[in-house]
C-alpha cells in the first residue's frame, strides 16, 4: 500500500490558503500620489493612512455619508467623506504632480528611494 502525501485538509477539499500579498511597499503615511485609474483618475493628494493594499487620500474618492439624527438634537446629516482605494491604483508624483517610477538604491549600507526626472536623479527618502 502506497502512503499519501496529500494532508488531511487537502482530502476534504479545503485548502486555506494566504492571500497577504503587499502590493508597492513604498508608499506611506504623508507621501503625495497621484490617481492611476479608477473614478478618480488624475486626482493629487496626500496619503492620510495605509493598511496593507489601500490608501487613504485627503480629497480623493469622496462618497456621500447619511447619518440619522441622534436624539432629539436637530435633524439627520449628510456628511462627505474619503474612501479608501488600492495601492496598485495609486502612484508616487513629483512636485509637478506627474506619476514617477521609484528605484532603491544602497548607499553606505543605508537604502534610498530615489526617482529619474530627466537625465538627473532625484532623492525621494532615505529609508
Amino acid at each position: 500500500m502506497r502512503k499519501s502525501f496529500i494532508s488531511e485538509s487537502e482530502k476534504s477539499g479545503f485548502v486555506k490558503i494566504d492571500h497577504t500579498f503587499v502590493h508597492n511597499k513604498w508608499i506611506k503615511k504623508g507621501d503625495k500620489v497621484v490617481v492611476t485609474s479608477g473614478n478618480s483618475r488624475g486626482c493629487k493628494g496626500e496619503v492620510m493612512s495605509r493598511d496593507k493594499n489601500h490608501v487613504l487620500i485627503r480629497g480623493v474618492n469622496l462618497h456621500k455619508k447619511h447619518r440619522r439624527r441622534e436624539g432629539d438634537q436637530g435633524p439627520g446629516v449628510i456628511d462627505t467623506i474619503e474612501m479608501p482605494i488600492h495601492v496598485s491604483n495609486v502612484s508616487i508624483c513629483n512636485g509637478e504632480g506627474k506619476p514617477v517610477r521609484l528605484k532603491v538604491r544602497m548607499t553606505e549600507g543605508k537604502k534610498e528611494l530615489y526617482y529619474m526626472d530627466g537625465s538627473k536623479e532625484v532623492l525621494h527618502r532615505k529609508l
